[in-house]
């Protein structure tokens, strides 16, 4: 059984173990911690365990997910299913798990769920296979894998609005909204 899991079914680990309160605050932006990626392997396997065949692909998404990028340390992980049949399965079994189903959120593609409270903090986003939420997550950081420099300047960029934006949520977003959208575009550029 991964660490930080706890519980079985029939030998396979289905809930989170109660992690302590990390007290992160929505716009504290870090360095770099090469420990992410560990937080990541650990919820992804229980995920995974408990949705088992409906699950296509785990991705760890977002800044988290870029070597070497500034970020909130909040792990972003989007979920692909096989078939958008089996949301209604999916929030179920999530829900079993502490999950709560928040819907898209206004973005279409995507649905949202809530983290348990004591949970690494994280984002959960579930997308039915055709998702073009899920391929814009990856294009984007994949585009910051392979160029330093726009990687450097999106840090750049987070760190002056946590700066200016307090708890802003809305705000952050909003300004960071250019910088993603010409990357976006630059990245579909690429043959």
């Amino acid at each position: 059984m991964p660490a930080g899991w706890a519980g079985s079914r029939g030998g396979v680990s289905t809930s989170i173990k109660a992690l302590p309160d990390y007290g992160v605050h929505f716009l504290t932006i870090q360095d770099y911690d090469p420990s992410w990626p560990q937080p990541f392997e650990t919820l992804c396997a229980g995920i995974a365990a408990a949705l088992g065949e409906m699950v296509s692909v785990l991705e760890q998404v977002g800044s988290t997910a870029v070597p070497g990028l500034a970020a909130k340390p909040i792990i972003d992980i989007d979920v692909v299913l096989r078939s958008a049949t089996d949301l209604p399965q999916v929030i179920a079994r999530l829900a079993s798990l502490g999950y709560e189903h928040q819907g898209n959120l206004g973005i279409p593609g995507r649905e949202a769920f809530r983290t348990p409270p004591r949970y690494w903090p994280h984002h959960l986003y579930v997308c039915p296979p055709d998702s073009q939420e899920y391929r814009r997550h990856l294009s984007f950081r994949d585009h910051l894998r392979r160029h330093l420099e726009d990687a450097n300047a999106y840090a750049g960029l987070k760190r002056k609005l946590a700066g200016t934006c307090g708890d802003d949520r809305e705000g952050y977003t909003q300004g960071k909204s250019g910088f993603v959208s010409e990357i976006l575009l630059r990245a579909a550029d690429v043959p």
